[in-house]
């Protein structure tokens, strides 16, 4: 049973169909390949269909983007890493669309070799003409800003960043991130109580400085010499006042 189960599900698979209608002569290394394959099928699947009530309309997306990164390093590893298959069966998974080979491009280059996905660098539907929040390092970034990317629910793809991309989804990181948060914000609030001097950083004092600074800056030479003098003599032994 469990058997024509399993046959009945890769009949449904539309890819799976795509892939076995085209392969007259199966690739040398299918075998090894086509069980992993089919099981990150099964996850997008759910992905698509599960509910997406208290979610919002981007954040739907983040788990899906997610399966399809782990899917197509899955095949960059094994062809670019390992070297565990031969070029006949990358391109037949390119030719079969069972791997995205413009993000695998990308992460031969210099700075993108664990890039979330081509919406984090894509410029197009952004109001500055930037790229994702996630592609700046997070040293770069105060705590309180290592939330998620809107796009791809990715908080670092950045080579610099260990175990990038680093996913919303990992345990306990929506949680520190919380944290993070509730200490930037007890932190704003403790400088508006703690008066007028560190809360008018551009008020009457900070003006007075500068006006001060200004002034020695303005000073003759001459006058700094004598000043200098001055300061000398009244520190000369036997000189000092009583």
């Amino acid at each position: 049973r469990q058997t024509e189960r399993e046959r009945e599900r890769r009949g449904m698979n539309h890819t799976f169909r795509l892939a076995r209608s085209k392969r007259k002569r199966l690739p040398e290394g299918w075998d090894l390949v086509e069980p992993t394959l089919l099981e990150f099928e099964e996850r997008m699947r759910e992905a698509v269909n599960e509910s997406h009530e208290g979610k919002r309309k981007s954040e739907s997306t983040w788990s899906i983007t997610r399966i399809h990164w782990e899917r197509n390093r899955f095949i960059y590893e094994l062809y670019y890493k390992k070297k565990a298959i031969s070029k006949e069966l990358y391109d037949y998974l390119v030719k079969a669309k069972l791997c995205d080979v413009n993000l695998i491009a990308k992460w031969r280059k210099p700075g993108y070799e664990y890039l979330c996905s081509l919406q984090a660098i894509s410029t197009k539907d952004t109001n500055y003409g930037t790229v994702a929040a996630c592609r700046v390092p997070l040293k770069l970034r105060s705590p309180h800003q290592w939330g998620p990317s809107v796009k791809t629910g990715c908080i670092s793809c950045a080579s610099c960043d260990k175990g990038a991309p680093i996913w919303w989804f990992h345990t306990g990181w929506r949680e520190h991130f919380e944290e993070e948060r509730r200490k930037h914000l007890e932190k704003g609030k403790r400088k508006q109580r703690g008066g007028v001097e560190e809360e008018d950083v551009r008020g009457d004092n900070a003006i007075e400085e500068r006006i001060k600074r200004l002034k020695e800056m303005q000073k003759k030479p001459e006058d700094l010499v004598d000043k200098e003098d001055q300061a000398e003599g009244e520190g000369e032994p036997g000189t000092s006042r009583r």
